[in-house]
């Protein structure tokens, strides 16, 4: 178990908002906070004293539509800088922010707004909502934004306790729908440990993120973190085109990369690293993803930089993780960070924590403060995942004698072969370090309405011609049988989130 003492109370006033602007406007108002940058030569930028105005502005529009504290306001928004300032000003104002992913379908927009009793929904003009699904929800569109920003500010941020509900996010639920995850003002505090022991970042950086805004790695890492330091954050709006990442790091003079593994692999397959001068890049960070002991050796080849893991989740994002402070060790994401308390429990029985080298769930005392507060009216599941003091949020890990953590995938993913509990990571581990496999899935393939069998779903490298039965041979020599596929299926392309995460649930419909 890691453990260390909680120095943080619940009871103070503090407000998320405040804290990443309101001294970067007093200390740096001209230093530029936040670039957008497009396709080409379009780049757009907001000093820390705009942003802060701005901010401060939406609150003010916010607070006199008569929203009462608490209520959420929900953003359907493109990759725009208005998502940001939204975001915050709802929190500025002691509301809470929902934000949401603008591929969202009407329908599941709707149900966010329903299930959420969002007060307020702030729309972009390629996000629709359904008129029929307001109800007595505020839309407010880009002019509304606008006019806030232009209208006089509040005076000072909202009064908020830490443990006040800052920001609802949804992600995928135990049912067919997601659930909202509730964060306090203080989970942004709660990131602190990773600035030093997963970014190293300061305020001298500049980050460049490649995710999209509605994404919690985004909003954290991409813009809370750097905002939190006094630093520059870099978003890119334009084409999705991984063969330019190269390019943008170099003209941001970008100190800090982030994105998940799987934009790293296609940068090395489609983008020249050495047509750019990288000379600013201080390191490359990833999460979302386990990150392969191949992509991280490659990653450091093509370019000379170090490559930082971390792992995390929606209920507490990133508490894990190898950085300045913490050695890489490969197939490991890294230690728990400086001041979190993290310990292996038993899947079944007592939470009393398990020793060194044993595989259990990975759990966090419910007294870290970056823990959210709860599922959003969804008491059921939130008892399933607290035992005891600990939250253990259904991920399989152990921790070595070292603290090194290892990944054994999720405890709803396991497969289940001829009775043996099999984890898909372990199969894919095998097949990924295949000189013919670009990328590949294993999950579960229904073969007749009572019998599955493990089955991967590969990518082949270009112009490769491996077959099933090698692939298969190919595992046998690597894993007991129990462990290997019975079944290859190859496919030009593995079904991902919009962030890049790999979809196992729709393997087999692939």
């Amino acid at each position: 178990m890691s453990s260390a003492p909680d120095t943080t109370t619940t009871s103070d006033r503090f407000n998320g908002a405040r804290h990443c602007l309101a001294e970067n406007a007093r200390l740096r108002a001209d230093k530029v906070a936040l670039v957008m940058a497009g396709a080409g030569s379009d780049v757009r930028t907001l000093t820390f004293g705009e942003a802060d105005r701005a901010v401060r502005g939406i609150a003010a529009g916010l607070r006199d539509l008569g929203l009462p504290q608490g209520a959420r306001v929900m953003i359907r928004m493109g990759n725009e800088a208005d998502y940001v300032l939204v975001y915050f000003g709802a929190l500025a104002a002691g509301l809470v922010a929902l934000p949401s992913s603008p591929q969202l379908t009407p329908a599941e927009a709707a149900f966010l707004l329903e299930n959420s009793g969002a007060a307020a929904v702030v729309v972009g003009d390629a996000n629709p909502v359904d008129p029929a699904s307001l109800g007595s929800c505020i839309r407010l569109g880009a002019a509304d934004i606008a006019a806030m920003k232009a209208g006089p500010p509040i005076a000072d941020y909202a009064d908020t306790r830490a443990d006040d509900p800052a920001t609802l996010v949804y992600t995928s639920g135990t049912t067919s729908r997601p659930k909202g995850v509730l964060h306090a003002h203080r989970a942004i505090r709660g990131r602190r440990p990773m600035h030093a022991h997963w970014l190293g970042l300061s305020e001298t950086d500049v980050m460049l993120h490649a995710g999209t805004m509605n994404w919690t790695y985004t909003l954290g890492v991409g813009i809370t973190d750097p905002w939190a330091c006094g630093a520059t954050a870099v978003l890119y709006d334009g084409p999705r085109d991984p063969a330019l990442w190269p390019s943008l790091i170099a003209r941001h003079r970008a100190t800090l990369f982030a994105a998940v593994p799987s934009l790293y692999r296609q940068i090395l397959k489609y983008g020249d690293l050495t047509a750019q001068d990288l000379g600013a890049l201080r390191h490359g960070v990833t999460a979302g993803e386990a990150l392969s002991p191949e992509l991280l050796a490659a990653w450091q080849a093509a370019t000379g930089k170090p490559f930082y893991e971390a792992l995390g989740m929606s209920e507490i994002s990133t508490y894990v993780s190898s950085g300045p402070t913490v050695p890489v060790r490969a197939g490991s994401p890294g230690k728990p960070q400086p001041g979190r308390r993290v310990a292996i429990l038993p899947v079944e029985g007592p939470p009393e924590p398990l020793p060194a080298g044993a595989i259990g769930l990975l759990a966090v005392h419910r007294t870290e403060p970056g823990l959210m507060l709860g599922y959003w009216n969804r008491p059921e599941e939130e008892a399933a995942v607290m035992r005891g003091d600990w939250f253990a949020g259904g991920d399989l890990a152990s921790l070595d004698a070292d603290g090194y953590l290892t990944f054994h995938g999720r405890n709803d993913d396991l497969m289940n072969a001829l009775g043996y509990r099999v984890s898909p990571n372990e199969v894919e581990g095998v097949l990924a370090v295949h000189p013919e496999v670009a990328e590949v899935g294993v999950t579960e393939l229904a073969v007749r309405p009572d019998l599955t069998v493990i089955a991967a779903f590969v990518v082949r490298t270009p112009g490769a011609t491996v077959d099933a039965e090698a692939l298969m041979a190919w595992c046998r020599e690597r894993l007991a049988a129990y462990k290997c596929p019975r079944a290859v299926r190859f496919l030009d392309a593995l079904p991902r989130t919009p962030n890049g995460k790999v979809q196992r649930k729709r393997l087999g419909q692939a």
